[in-house]
């Protein structure tokens, strides 16, 4: 995938989690906290530079697993 492509499927998702956090006045603690964290991994992938692919589903994979505890709860 070009480096074009994951900036604009990053900026797309970090859209869409800042929209939930905004939209959603019952959200725990916890679960503002988790959207917020995904939002600043997600932050510091989109700077990076040089990464390969199989470090990029590294990081996605974190990324996941954040989103899936925030569903989850």
């Amino acid at each position: 995938m070009s480096r074009l492509k994951r900036q604009q499927n990053i900026d797309g998702l970090i859209n869409v989690l800042e929209t939930i956090s905004k939209s959603q006045c019952s959200l725990s603690e916890n679960e503002v906290s988790l959207l917020s964290d995904a939002i600043a991994k997600l932050n510091d992938l989109r700077r990076k530079k040089g990464l390969t692919n199989k470090h990029y589903q590294l990081e996605v994979a974190g990324i996941v697993d954040l989103i899936n505890q925030f569903l989850i709860v």
